[in-house]
């Protein structure tokens, strides 16, 4: 016969399932490594998508749950009896092959999802070495997790610690010296492919930060000030053409500005490809980058022979000095990352021990409030001296026991397990 639990009772019984112990906190992604830009394309989650996966982690009593979404990477972190379960939260709201995804994803557990995703929000994981943007995209995934009531006090001081470290990083060392962006590569190509670029007419399509953090690249490195500025919302390039002295043109031209233009930047952000293979047809050679995840120049356009297509991938394989001298700095970035996950990982422990500390406490103040009664219950006592001594003798056995937790680390999970034990404190240490 079926048994049938109250819902309270059900939800205690799922979060129990996956407890907050360190074993059980993960990250599922994929990133460049492993996978080219329209992969990761098919597997990147939106707004939209990402209130429904949280909604979906709400429904399953997983939590401490966010989702890091960039041109890079898609990448889940959180708690969960099996990492099988996060992956399933991001499968399930994506267009992607989740077969594809299972075997291109990697898997991080405990210390290593930890160290993971310090290495994520130092850029020392990023697509190009010390890029300074994953800290912000960061930050608004996690904003976007806590205002949605997925973000526990865990993920929360480990975030802290990380947005803390990368601020130490970027002040105290190299690692992100420089400009090196996926912008910024852009503009390098354009100077080696392009010498006269001054007198090439440049088409920026998509006003995004992306496409303003490259056309401010063109002014400031190149010094051009012949861009086209097409976004499907008109005010918006309207109003950094005239902050920046350039041209813009109404999204509804944008096929006569395709064909007009000799550089092509696209970085429009759209759904769907919005740039086409017939945009060209006998049109003059051109060269389009595309600045966008997923792709927004169809891949039909690789085809023509008087068209040279460029996208973020291959943006990204442009080594310049700027890397060298970053790739030197890195032994004292991860040693900024390791001393402050050793503060993290220590606090997660002692926060673990003062749950139990706690209940010896209260375990060993129930026995002095039964003492003191059974005083009072005799002829004669002195109460205050009574209380005052044994109040003492309670602090001194706690402060005797944290002591010994603290100085031998190595062994601090079996003395208060002992303690717990000892004690019948009732505390469940997973």
């Amino acid at each position: 016969m079926p048994v049938f639990l109250h819902p309270e009772a059900y939800k205690n019984k799922m979060q129990g399932s996956h407890s907050k112990d360190i074993a059980h906190f993960h990250i599922v992604g994929i990133n460049y490594k492993k996978t080219d830009a329209a992969i990761r394309g098919s597997f990147a989650i939106n707004q939209v998508q990402y209130q429904h996966l949280l909604d979906s982690a709400k429904s399953q009593y997983l939590d401490d749950i966010f989702v890091l979404s960039t041109c890079n990477r898609t990448e889940i972190y959180g708690f969960a009896d099996d990492p099988q379960h996060l992956m399933e939260l991001v499968c399930n709201e994506t267009d992607g092959d989740c077969n594809l995804f299972s075997q291109l994803s990697y898997v991080k557990s405990g210390e290593d999802a930890i160290k993971h995703l310090y290495q994520v929000g130092t850029g020392l994981d990023s697509q190009i070495l010390g890029d300074y943007e994953i800290i912000g995209q960061i930050r608004t995934a996690t904003k976007f997790s806590k205002s949605n009531g997925c973000f526990g006090g865990f993920q929360e001081r480990l975030v802290n610690s990380v947005l803390q470290v990368s601020k130490l990083i970027k002040n105290e060392t190299g690692l992100s010296a420089g400009t090196v962006s996926v912008a910024f590569a852009a503009v390098r190509l354009l100077e080696h492919k392009v010498p006269d670029i001054h007198h090439k007419k440049i088409l920026l399509v998509g006003v995004g930060k992306i496409g303003r953090n490259t056309c401010k690249n063109l002014m400031d490195y190149l010094g051009v000030t012949n861009v086209t500025l097409v976004n499907r919302t008109t005010a918006t390039a309207q109003e950094f053409a005239s902050q920046h002295g350039l041209r813009y043109a109404p999204y509804e031209d944008l096929a006569a500005e395709l064909q007009a233009a000799d550089i092509i930047l696209v970085a429009s952000n759209a759904p769907e490809p919005n740039v086409l293979a017939e945009h060209f047809t006998g049109s003059s050679p051109k060269l389009v980058i595309d600045l966008s995840i997923p792709f927004n120049v169809a891949p039909e356009v690789k085809d023509l022979q008087h068209i040279e297509l460029v996208n973020v991938d291959e943006l990204s394989k442009i080594q310049d000095e700027t890397l060298q001298m970053r790739l030197q700095e890195v032994p004292k970035a991860l040693s900024i990352i390791e001393e402050h996950m050793n503060e993290f990982l220590y606090w997660y422990k002692m926060r673990k021990h003062a749950v139990v500390l706690k209940a010896v406490k209260d375990k060993l103040t129930e026995i002095h409030t039964k003492e003191i009664q059974q005083q009072k219950n005799g002829n004669q006592y002195n109460i205050e001296d009574i209380e005052a001594v044994s109040s003492r003798i309670i602090q001194k056995m706690i402060n005797l026991m944290a002591g010994k937790v603290r100085r031998e680390t190595d062994k601090s999970d079996q003395y208060i397990a002992m303690i717990n034990d000892i004690f019948e404190t009732g505390v469940n240490q997973e």
